[in-house]
């Protein structure tokens, strides 16, 4: 097998991202004059990214559950598996290129055995033709291409083409990672992702709104993640079918942008279309972390276009009944008061704060031994996630405590890979006995 180059660039360029904020400004100014109303974040993208011919020059053009819109996306993002396919669709077109820019993750048929390297060169072995082809089109059509090893496709989009405002479609149902960083990122079909690169509009139910405000701040033990089971708890598995959920208010301008990415990701798991937090000083903060200060000034210059009109929280905020003015429901969370949840067996919407986990145990007869720990996936696999369990285990080493169960951490890309073993923290998890 050749050598597989680690990425063909197609990058989220500052030009395009004022283009896309061009196209914004025209078409949101369009829908104001015939509708003078505020609009959500998730409006604001949605109407921004209408198609040159749709019709929306009123609220009647544009009703959840019932109107069929037709959009036109900034960005497609592919995995190995699903992403075969969708290339095999792409090339009857007969087209040189793809229309849009278009990433290729592999990561998916990787799987995790012993550790990375070992894995990695299995995945190679046992794979070759599909990664051989996965590279070749990407060479052929203009197509980034992500090599085996290289990151967890939600974490490498966040890291390098997610951009506020942006739209995306992604052939993985946790897509909406991207919705961390202020972007709409909804998880498709193959034949729909296609139909994109080959430069056709893409056509959606518009979607319902449901709001979670948030107050207050994270504390103790309580993490993002709590967010989203909390939210799941309350919608269960098919609530947040055909539906954006949008998290405001002054508690969400406190979590950190990974932390968001972390939320919005899960939406999946409550069927939503995808989930979105505005534009914040944490997204900016994390745009110039991660190399994208030019990105970061453009949004600075553009904020009016990537949070909701501040008449939308300052209402509801006065009295939470003024919500149905721009939601179909709200959920409201007070972050300071948030317990850790855990949930399952069998489903995420089953659901309790960690305080009634025991009697829970008890009630139902379930299993109280933990059978393996895993730290990672696409959905905990930030820096912030490393540096927060490297925590824990420095105080485990320094105490001679090894892990009882196996531990498995999966850092979410290269950079975070790299970044946790130069600061230390992938040899505290080791020393307590992990298995990076």
């Amino acid at each position: 097998m050749s050598n597989l180059n680690p990425k063909i660039e197609v990058e989220t360029t500052p030009n395009l991202i004022t283009k896309v904020y061009e196209k914004l400004q025209i078409k949101i100014l369009t829908f104001r004059k015939a509708m003078d109303r505020p609009l959500t974040i998730c409006e604001k993208i949605l109407i921004g990214h209408l198609d040159e011919n749709a019709d929306f020059g009123s609220d009647d053009a544009l009703i959840t559950g019932t109107s069929y819109v037709l959009l036109n996306p900034d960005r497609v993002a592919l995995q190995d598996v699903t992403g075969q396919m969708t290339i095999l669709q792409f090339m009857l077109a007969g087209l040189k290129r793809t229309s849009v820019p278009t990433t290729v993750h592999c990561d998916h048929l990787i799987q995790a055995r012993i550790g990375s390297d070992p894995d990695t060169k299995a995945a190679l072995y046992e794979n070759n033709e599909v990664f051989q082809f996965l590279e070749s089109a990407s060479r052929k059509y203009g197509m980034g291409f992500w090599k085996p090893g290289a990151g967890i496709i939600h974490q490498v989009v966040l890291e390098n083409y997610a951009f506020p405002g942006g739209l995306m479609i992604g052939t993985d149902s946790h897509t909406p990672n991207a919705g961390g960083l202020g972007m709409l990122a909804i998880g498709v079909g193959g034949l729909d992702a296609a139909e994109v690169m080959a430069g056709m509009s893409w056509e959606l139910l518009y979607p319902k709104r449901i709001g979670v405000y948030l107050t207050g701040e994270l504390n103790r033990w309580a993490s993002p993640k709590d967010v989203i089971l909390f939210v799941a708890s309350k919608l269960t598995v098919s609530g947040g079918t055909n539906a954006i959920i949008e998290y405001f208010g002054p508690g969400a301008r406190t979590v950190s942008c990974t932390g968001k990415a972390t939320i919005t990701n899960m939406g999946a798991e409550i069927g939503a279309t995808c989930s979105v937090f505005p534009y914040d000083k944490r997204m900016e903060t994390y745009l110039r972390a991660t190399g994208r200060k030019a990105i970061a000034d453009l949004a600075n210059t553009h904020i009016n276009l990537l949070t909701q009109d501040p008449q939308i929280e300052k209402e509801i905020c006065e009295n939470r009944e003024n919500s149905i003015n721009y939601f179909d429901q709200l959920i409201e969370i007070d972050l300071s008061n948030l317990e850790p949840y855990i949930v399952g067996p069998h489903t995420p919407d089953l659901a309790r704060p960690i305080s009634k986990m025991a009697e829970d145990i008890k009630k139902n007869n379930y299993l109280d031994t933990i059978s393996v720990a895993l730290i990672g996936s696409c959905t905990n696999s930030s820096y912030e996630d490393m540096s927060r369990a490297a925590d824990v285990a420095e105080q485990a080493r320094e105490k001679g405590i090894k892990t009882k169960v196996p531990l498995q951490v999966t850092p979410g890309s290269e950079m975070i890979r790299a970044t946790i073993e130069r600061d230390g923290q992938m040899q505290l998890l080791k020393d307590i006995g992990a298995n990076v």
